[in-house]
């Protein structure tokens, strides 16, 4: 059994508590669930921002702990102000160090598009996710029939919710395709050993529809993978880790987004 294995194992029994704490209707009566959410695509084109997805990340399972230290508010602010198309926060608390409290701290702080960075196999997740106020979910294709894919979607649109798929080769994206899909991102670390290469992005670039935004996952640490990337395609780019792992991940953004200049 790989990480992935496991952390969806887990997930399954998180959700089977998450359902006897708080019902359905106890999440749509919350204040934040009839909010009117952004648009994912009109903030990643927006030629004022950067196209990056910044993420807020405590831990990874491959690394450990990246940083324990820093407020969501604060980081997510800086990022914000930075430049950052939209923001990405981890709720997985046992494999992230993440917590569905840190959305919600996280909505309270930005006018800018949230993902909630999360395992995402039932609709109560969904239902969730517009709860704490998020604007996007991410459905990765490794761990999802096309079935459930079309239903989670289709789920998360009715809400008015965008939906990001996460793919990490062609056959995931061939077949995980589907009209409810806002984006594609390709996820440049191999979830089963945690191995990253930014080529993934390059060779999946011209088989992503062009109605989908193209979203490069993981592995970019340089402005120069962002330049070529967007020469490939790409829209946005989704960076946690290098800006997390500095004492000052705000700084650490707003350093990096110099040299996109």
């Amino acid at each position: 059994m790989n990480i992935l294995d496991k952390i969806v194992l887990n997930k399954k029994a998180e959700v089977i508590s998450a359902k006897k704490n708080t019902s359905i209707a106890e999440l749509e009566a919350s204040a934040l669930f009839s909010r009117q959410t952004y648009s994912f695509k009109e903030f990643l084109l927006d030629p004022a921002r950067t196209g990056i997805i910044a993420e807020f990340k405590r831990r990874s399972p491959s690394k450990g702990i990246i940083n324990d230290k820093v407020s969501v508010e604060a980081v997510t602010a800086a990022y914000a102000a930075a430049g950052a198309s939209a923001l990405s926060v981890l709720t997985d608390t046992d494999f992230f160090m993440g917590t569905k409290i840190d959305l919600f701290k996280a909505r309270g702080t930005n006018t800018i598009p949230i993902l909630r960075k999360d395992f995402m196999i039932d609709e109560y997740q969904v239902i969730e996710a517009k709860s704490l106020g998020a604007d996007i979910i991410l459905l990765i294709a490794a761990i999802l029939t096309p079935a459930e894919i079309q239903t989670l979607a289709s789920l998360a649109k009715s809400l008015g919710l965008n939906v990001l798929l996460e793919v990490h080769n062609l056959e995931e994206l061939q077949r995980s395709i589907n009209p409810n899909l806002d984006a594609i991102g390709v996820n440049n670390r191999n979830l089963a050993d945690f191995t990253v290469s930014v080529e993934t992005s390059y060779k999946l670039a011209e088989h992503i529809p062009s109605e989908f935004l193209k979203i490069s996952e993981s592995a970019i640490s340089d402005t120069e993978t962002i330049k070529g990337l967007k020469k490939a395609g790409f829209n946005g780019f989704l960076i946690g880790e290098n800006f997390m792992k500095q004492d000052d991940p705000g700084l650490a953004m707003r350093e990096f987004v110099k040299g996109l200049k």
